[in-house]
């Protein structure tokens, strides 16, 4: 009688539990997602180049000539890649500007930047479309950035040409060249918010 007692003990036990831990049809749970803000950039260099450039004049062979400014004085190897996501709506630019050392008296450095190459996606900026003078000023070379990449090294995104030329023609900046004024520009690129 005693092991018929605990034998119904124990099925009221299982049965009580069995009733409480029943499953329903469904269940759920949150998943969080989350995407990061993304402003990076830097620049590339074509194989065999470098991202330190040197710009000169060719000095003339003979005398009463001037000096010139061609192919050693323009340079097109270097490369703007970037990655962004942005917030909504907005975009980024990219700016340039100098921001240590000066272009010798008497010369301009200017920068062009060509149309993105399209090995990327997304909303990649459209180039300024023109030769910029560069200074200490920043100033737009790459506007409208919204979430893209261009794809990273050399003949991806923006392909730079850089130019050194009189500040505006050698009949009125040739007395201005001094040897000894040489001097290397920092020049920075900024990808930011508008």
């Amino acid at each position: 009688m005693n092991l018929k007692k605990l034998f119904f003990a124990a099925v009221i036990v299982l049965s009580a539990n069995a009733s409480f831990a029943q499953d329903t049809n469904e269940a759920t749970h949150t998943v969080a997602i989350k995407i990061a803000e993304v402003a990076l950039l830097d620049l590339e260099f074509a194989a065999g180049a470098s991202t330190d450039i040197i710009l000169e004049g060719t000095a003339p062979s003979e005398a009463g000539k001037p000096m010139t400014f061609g192919d050693a004085a323009t340079n097109s190897d270097i490369w703007i890649n970037y990655s962004s996501i942005v917030s909504g709506t907005s975009t980024r630019n990219v700016k340039v500007s100098i921001t240590d050392g000066t272009v010798p008296a008497g010369l301009k450095l200017t920068v062009l930047a060509a149309e993105d190459a399209g090995n990327g996606e997304g909303t990649v900026g459209t180039a300024n479309g023109s030769a910029i003078t560069l200074s200490g000023t920043a100033q737009e070379i790459v506007t409208g950035v919204g979430s893209a990449y261009t794809e990273d090294g050399a003949n991806n995104g923006h392909k730079l040409t850089y130019q050194l030329d009189y500040a505006t023609s050698a009949a009125i900046n040739y007395a201005d060249l001094k040897f000894d004024n040489s001097d290397t520009v920092t020049i920075t690129y900024t990808l930011s918010e508008i």
